[in-house]
């Protein structure tokens, strides 16, 4: 090691396992051995490859783009954003654009990356890209949900009241809308306000 290289303060993974298997998730687990000695096993779901986006959807109005969408986790209907995996040899705008138009009904034709984002990363590789989609036009595309989406509209400029909703409380779509309203209010390192042009 050079003398200008940083040692690696990740602990040693001493084995791998895999566990158990499902037609989505993989479960691994991982024998640690920290820098002090500590011995742990750590469970996780290891990133699976599949790069995913979730679209923030602005109009000329200055509305988000809502679905209402049932949650198998929770077995209830929840507010959430359009998202979804990007298909093999897709960039992040593809799909942003594509599920906007599979789940919403619309394009986008400016669409941004703003940020990805972890998902519960004590215990799952997983990220999803956060976009901001504005110049919507209609145009619908065949999903593969199992039945059709409910699409709503809400002001971006009273995003707490959209908070306060009980049924909005998906913790990726709450970072994205913060995002999302840094960026047009040109509050975020670098952002260029954006100006709502007409589609």
């Amino acid at each position: 090691m050079s003398g200008d290289e940083t040692p690696d303060p990740r602990p040693v993974v001493l084995a791998r396992r895999e566990v158990a298997r499902s037609r989505l998730f993989r479960i691994e687990e991982l024998d640690l051995r920290f820098s002090n000695g500590a011995e742990r096993t750590y469970e996780r779901l290891p990133a699976t490859g599949h790069r995913a986006v979730m679209v923030v959807a602005v109009d000329d109005a200055g509305d988000v783009l809502l679905i209402s969408e049932y949650m198998a986790g929770f077995h209830a209907y929840q507010l959430t954003l359009p998202k979804g995996a990007a298909d093999p040899g897709e960039s992040l705008e593809e799909a942003a654009n594509r599920e906007l138009k599979e789940e919403a009904g619309f394009g986008a034709r400016r669409i941004e990356v703003l940020k990805e984002l972890s998902v519960a990363p004590g215990h799952m590789g997983f990220t999803q890209t956060v976009v901001l989609a504005t110049g919507l036009y209609a145009e619908s595309l065949p999903g593969d949900e199992p039945e059709p989406l409910e699409v709503s509209r809400w002001p971006l400029d009273d995003i707490d009241g959209l908070f306060a909703r009980e049924d909005f409380c998906e913790a990726r779509a709450i970072a994205a809308l913060h995002l999302a309203r840094m960026r047009l209010e040109g509050l975020s390192p670098g952002a260029k306000r954006s100006g709502r042009q007409s589609a």
